[in-house]
């Protein structure tokens, strides 16, 4: 992996160090994540956020341990560091960080008061809602250490105030039970019990939401230093509250070893292959239905579309072919007239994109050109041919194949339908009704998938042959604009448009692509659309560009796909242009220098269309590793 770390210049700076986010999961969809300075920017930042039945529908449990230092002298040194309603920051415990790194995935770090340095780090199990820290003397000594427990029990997106109720703790042998949700165990357990009022999320205040919250200080755990080497170990569990995690110690070397076993099996390149492949690792989750993706960190759970365009890089260039196989089963279940289930948010199952099932149809193929899996071919070969059937008799949102040309129209009054599918006050931003150009690529790619898959099993194609044939000759036909790229909407509401978006490099990228590589169109699109984290999602000259993804909700939704630079589409043009016979090995640059400066060894979700480009967004996102991942390796 590469090397992240940072001294005190960084730490000690909270527009810096406070900007940086690190990240660990527990394969459930929970987390615990924070910032390289400790100071808690998002409402979402704590040391264990619990996943419910599905991964979006999260509860924020312990807070932080915020630690506390009695020197010999018996002065006190805090080393928490929090920001307040008022504007104050205190403690200012990020000034005395001397060292933070992410060492084989997990976070450290290092405080020194003098000659005393103090080490935390952290990780999670995987498999179940459980996190350890283990503290230790590394220099100086003998000292008195205090870690306060601060607590809530509320929904991951909201917040909890002083004007209800506390939080339920119940104490026990050796920490205490909070809210019957979650238990915390360590030596030397003190119960207090206390409202710290007025936390505050700068991040949020940036963002535009709700950007204060009260504070539940518990209890404080406690424990003597005496010699360089002791430690203080806290478990933080839910679940089975009986069931208690192995010694915090040992939780981090079994994480530790897990995250080099995760990067073998990927089988690496380079360093920042790995680095990719253990990002890669955070996104894939195991849910009672089986395996599944999240969609990004910290405020996404699963999505369809998300999952099927991140499968190749998530599954297959991960060594993940098998737990792969059992998703494609299942999803290959939810198919209702011809549409694959888009579980939201909130954790209803939803029928509302067009494009999320023909990426299913692309994620299939993957697979079986890739492991060769025949088998899943062959049982899955009926569901996609049923797929083709749906279409051309037309399905939910006016999604259907034209008779007339074989292409994939789609649009219904207040929907957006394709992967630009932000709303403002209910409105869509960037409708696209009509005939997206991305969707029939997918649509000609996935039809002629089905027609090898039958081939290569033996069985009836049904269909596609016929549909695939028409489809590719209107394509070819009708796509190429008068300006010299493609229309990225044939037949919309207002005719064709001509607005150049990164859409159209499906229609060059893709396996079974509707056209070669066109290099006088991908030359427009790399000067006006390449960024360092990927295009844009609108040119810069064209109406309605939107260069900076900031404010309130509705400022940044309107912003959204209108200029916003998506990393997950640097895939689509990393395979264009290698196609078309372009050298591509510094292509990934950006994306590289990128993973110490936002989220910790991944990709964002978004940036800026206006330089510098900042990172904005989940700062974790899967599809955008995925295709870092998958585009650099193949």
């Amino acid at each position: 992996m590469i090397g992240i770390g940072f001294g005190p210049q960084v730490c000690g700076d909270l527009a810096a160090g406070a900007t940086r986010e690190w990240l660990l999961t527990d394969g459930l969809g929970g987390f615990a994540m924070g910032t390289v300075s400790g100071l808690r920017t998002r409402r979402y930042h704590a040391l264990l956020v619990v996943s419910g039945d599905v991964p979006a529908s999260r509860h924020v449990g312990l807070i932080s341990l915020d630690p506390v230092v009695t020197l010999p002298s018996g002065a006190q040194v805090r080393l928490a560091t929090h920001e307040w309603a008022s504007g104050a920051v205190e403690p200012k415990g990020h000034h005395l960080i001397e060292r933070f790194d992410l060492v084989d995935g997990l976070p450290r770090w290092r405080w020194r008061i003098g000659d005393v340095v103090i080490e935390r780090e952290l990780a999670m199990v995987h498999g179940r809602p459980a996190l350890a820290a283990v503290h230790r003397l590394v220099s100086g000594g003998p000292v008195r250490l205090a870690l306060e427990a601060l607590c809530t029990w509320r929904d991951a997106h909201g917040e909890r105030q002083a004007d209800g109720p506390p939080p339920r703790v119940i104490p026990t042998a050796d920490g205490a039970v909070v809210e019957q949700a979650y238990r915390m165990a360590g030596p030397g357990w003190t119960p207090t019990g206390q409202w710290w009022r007025g936390a505050h999320h700068r991040e949020e205040a940036a963002r535009g939401l709700a950007s204060e919250e009260d504070i539940w200080y518990s209890g404080r755990f406690g424990g003597t230093l005496d010699t360089p080497g002791d430690t203080l170990e806290v478990l933080a569990w839910a679940g089975d509250l009986d069931d208690r995690p192995a010694p915090a110690a040992e939780v981090v070397a079994a994480a530790r070893e897990r995250h080099w076993k995760v990067i073998a099996e990927a089988t690496p390149a380079d360093p920042v292959d790995a680095t990719l492949a253990l990002a890669a690792d955070a996104f894939v989750v195991r849910t009672s239905a089986g395996p599944d993706v999240v969609a990004g960190y910290p405020w996404f759970g699963a999505w369809s579309r998300d999952t099927m365009t991140s499968y190749e890089g998530l599954f297959l260039a991960t060594g993940r072919a098998e737990e792969g196989r059992e998703l494609l089963r299942a999803y290959a279940g939810t198919l209702s007239r011809g549409m694959l289930a888009n579980t939201a948010d909130t954790g209803s199952v939803e029928y509302n994109t067009c494009d999320a099932t023909m990426w299913f149809l692309h994620a299939v193929d993957r697979h079986v050109t890739v492991t060769g899996d025949t088998d899943l071919a062959a049982e899955l070969l009926p569901a996609l041919r049923g797929v083709v059937d749906a279409h051309l008799a037309g399905t939910r949102y006016g999604i259907r194949a034209d008779p007339a040309d074989g292409l994939v129209a789609q649009g219904a009054p207040g929907e957006a339908l394709t992967w630009m599918d932000a709303r403002v006050y209910g409105v869509p931003v960037t409708p696209r009704a009509g005939k997206p150009v991305e969707v029939n690529a997918l649509w000609v790619n996935g039809l002629a998938a089905i027609v090898e898959l039958a081939e290569r099993v033996g069985q009836d194609p049904g269909a596609a042959p016929a549909v695939h044939a028409q489809a590719l000759r209107s394509f070819q036909a009708r796509y190429p604009a008068p300006t010299g790229w493609l229309y990225d909407v044939l037949d919309g509401p207002g005719g064709n448009d001509m607005s150049l978006r990164p859409n159209q490099l499906l229609a060059w990228s893709l396996p079974r692509a509707p056209l070669p590589p066109d290099d006088a169109a991908l030359r427009v699109i790399g000067a006006s659309l390449m960024t360092p984290l990927g295009p844009r999602s609108l040119a810069p000259d064209s109406p309605g560009f939107t260069g900076n993804h900031r404010g309130t909700p509705a400022q940044r939704d309107a912003a959204y796909h209108q200029g916003t630079v998506w990393p997950w589409t640097i895939g689509a043009y990393a395979d264009a242009t290698r196609k078309a016979g372009w050298r591509i090995s510094d292509l990934f640059t950006g994306i590289e220098s990128h993973l110490p400066e936002f989220g910790l060894a991944s990709v964002s979700e978004t940036a800026d269309g206006h330089a510098p480009h900042a990172a904005t967004g989940c700062p974790f996102q899967g599809w955008s590793v995925a295709e870092a991942l998958r585009a650099r390796r193949f």
